[in-house]
């Protein structure tokens, strides 16, 4: 089930100062081919959101420029409310096996993927990153009050 803003917790309405007062978001799930990022309280879905992804989507990201978005399970980082694309979460990308992976093919991993916002002149165009996941400004202004630091997120094919 699928719970409105309201209904779980979210307040204000000034950009960039929601407060989440609801279930933890534990996990979140981006399922690539569905285009489709899952907020969850253990098996519980609290939230569901259509996502833009990098603009070559299918694979995981093996190197810096490659337009992919990671699979695999990672963890959100850091958190940037000064971002370009309105406020941003940071993904640990890439990890221990994604820098293996890049040493042993002599490349870049690249790095910096995040779940951000959509600037203007990105809104309606499909997959429109270098890697991230987007959202609308509004819906990341919820993302960002939900998710904590740690969170898991598994990015699935």
């Amino acid at each position: 089930m699928i719970a409105g803003s309201a209904a779980f917790g979210l307040a204000g309405c000034a950009s960039q100062a929601s407060v989440y007062t609801g279930p933890e978001v534990t996990r979140i799930q981006v399922l690539k081919e569905r285009r489709e990022m899952q907020l969850l309280n253990n098996r519980t879905l609290l939230k569901s959101y259509k996502i833009d992804l990098g603009f070559d989507p299918i694979g995981h990201k093996t190197q810096e420029g490659d337009g992919r978005t990671p699979e695999g399970g990672y963890r959100i980082d850091r958190r940037n409310p000064n971002s370009r694309f309105h406020l941003s979460l940071g993904i640990s990308y890439p990890d221990a096996n994604d820098l293996a992976y890049a040493k042993a093919k002599g490349v870049d991993p690249g790095g910096d993927i995040f779940i951000h916002g959509t600037p203007q002149k990105w809104i309606g165009t499909p997959d429109w990153t270098w890697g991230c996941i987007a959202v609308t400004n509004e819906e990341m202004e919820e993302v960002y009050a939900m998710v904590d630091t740690g969170t898991l997120i598994y990015i699935y094919a």
